[in-house]
């Protein structure tokens, strides 16, 4: 078997090997003296046809600063690290409290995933926790000295007018309600979040180190049954995002920004209350990214969690669609929002402009032949490699989730040949959750399903 390092030096070489071939088949870099032909663009289109063909072409350098983030933690931490190793006793850990947040519509799901996360616990050797599931609906759990069911009153109204799963988490941090201790920690799930033992020993390792107040790792969507193969191959762009991005943000910067996502949120309660989710309607709908945004802007810290956590991608292509949708809404927000200084969200509104201007970026493949036009060849690089990078992000998110040793390396190749061929479909649905999102109703929570339901057999 491979060593991590010998995985990570293969996986670099690779890397660049896609940089190189993508460069040199489109055209950026050439290794012959055969130059296009020259033209003058303002001649050949006129004044106003080739300021728009400039423009739009520039509007594809909106997603650097993500790529090479994303290029930078792909090559300088170790993507393929062994197993998490605890670094002190889990019976000198601070308290923990797992906390999973629902509406209660699959109250089985709950049930079943609590009790999994449960054993998961006690199976890593943790001794001091609580897990917590914060519903708006009762989901019946079994009583029991470790589980704790809050079911947030219809009635309650933050005093910002917060919504959704924000005003659930509010909720949790009111006087009365709250039982934790400021020093006490928080492991924020969705409902269908599963712990590992290796996740469970990565917050352990986060939590006793206590040196920043936020933490977050990865998650990945290609474990045990596979609901959708067309989402779940589109989702393993998140999965290098995660190994790229946000590690750089959190371990060269430690903070968040690029923001972070709303699961596998690891925080310390004292700063959880002092930032606090009653952020108002903007800060709603994408929770926890104007959370992110907020305890930056106050100066708290952030740290990668090591460790990965299961999730499911979305079990439709209709989810799938509202999913992406309420993000794109929900950052748009963020980014409006007067309270959050633009210094501190200038990365996130760059990268989520490089979303918004989409459609207009896509156009690109199809002007390129219509309307060439000449551009310096450090434009024609940089564009090739930003296409590069993010094609092998699918290519990377597969190999990081799917084990070669499980599925055999023919189905191994075939889902790598699958997640490249989902690129042209994921392109199209960001497109359309694009569109829906600038002219749909801005305040809007959808909730995708997360159920798996048994076959019915007689």
């Amino acid at each position: 078997m491979l060593s991590s390092r010998t995985k990570h030096f293969l996986h670099c070489c690779l890397l660049f090997t896609v940089i190189a071939v993508f460069e040199i088949f489109s055209g950026a870099v050439r290794l012959e003296d055969d130059r296009p032909e020259e033209f003058d663009p303002w001649l050949r289109y006129g004044y106003f046809t080739t300021y728009m063909l400039y423009l739009i072409r520039l509007l594809t350098f909106l997603p650097l600063p993500q790529v090479l983030f994303n290029f930078v933690g792909l090559i300088l931490y170790n993507a393929f690290p062994d197993n998490v190793q605890l670094k002190g006793s889990p019976l000198l850990a601070p308290f923990l409290c797992i906390r999973i947040v629902t509406r209660g519509d699959y109250p089985q799901l709950v049930r079943n995933n609590v009790a999994r996360n449960m054993t998961k616990c006690t199976d890593a050797g943790l001794e001091n926790f609580l897990i917590e599931v914060v519903t708006d609906k009762a989901v019946g759990l079994p009583a029991h000295r470790r589980v704790r069911e809050v079911v947030v009153p219809p009635t309650y109204r933050p005093k910002s007018g917060a919504l959704f799963k924000a005003r659930a988490l509010q909720y949790c941090l009111e006087d009365g309600v709250n039982i934790l201790a400021d020093s006490d920690w928080v492991v924020h799930l969705d409902e269908e979040t599963l712990l590992t033992e290796n996740s469970v020993r990565g917050i352990l390792n986060f939590v006793l180190d206590g040196k920043h107040h936020f933490g977050q790792g990865l998650i990945t969507y290609a474990n045990e049954d596979v609901v959708n193969w067309v989402t779940t191959l589109a989702d393993s762009f998140r999965v290098a995002d995660d190994m790229g991005k946000l590690r750089v943000q959190f371990y060269m910067f430690h903070k968040p920004l690029f923001s972070w996502k709303g699961s596998y949120v690891v925080t310390q309660v004292g700063a959880e209350r002092a930032v606090s989710f009653d952020n108002g309607l903007d800060g709603s709908v994408a929770e926890d990214c104007y959370f992110a945004m907020r305890a930056y802007k106050e100066g708290y810290s952030f740290n990668f969690v090591e460790g990965e956590m299961w999730e499911k991608s979305p079990f439709s292509l209709w989810d799938f669609v509202q999913q992406r949708k309420r993000w794109l809404q929900g950052i748009l927000l963020v980014v409006h929002s007067r309270a959050i200084p633009l210094r501190h969200k200038l990365l996130l509104a760059i990268s989520c402009y490089s979303w918004v201007t989409m459609p207009l970026s896509t156009s690109n493949v199809v002007l390129a032949a219509l309307c060439p036009i000449p551009c310096p060849p450090l434009m024609d690089f940089l564009c090739a490699f930003i296409a590069a990078v993010n094609i092998y992000m699918y290519v990377f998110g597969v190999i990081k989730s799917f084990s070669l040793y499980r599925f055999g390396m023919l189905r191994f190749l075939m889902c790598i040949c699958g997640a490249l061929s989902t690129i042209p479909f994921n392109i199209l649905i960001e497109n359309m959750a694009v569109i829906w999102g600038l002219f749909g109703h801005k305040h809007r929570f959808y909730v995708v399903n997360k159920e798996i339901k048994p076959p019915i057999t007689v």
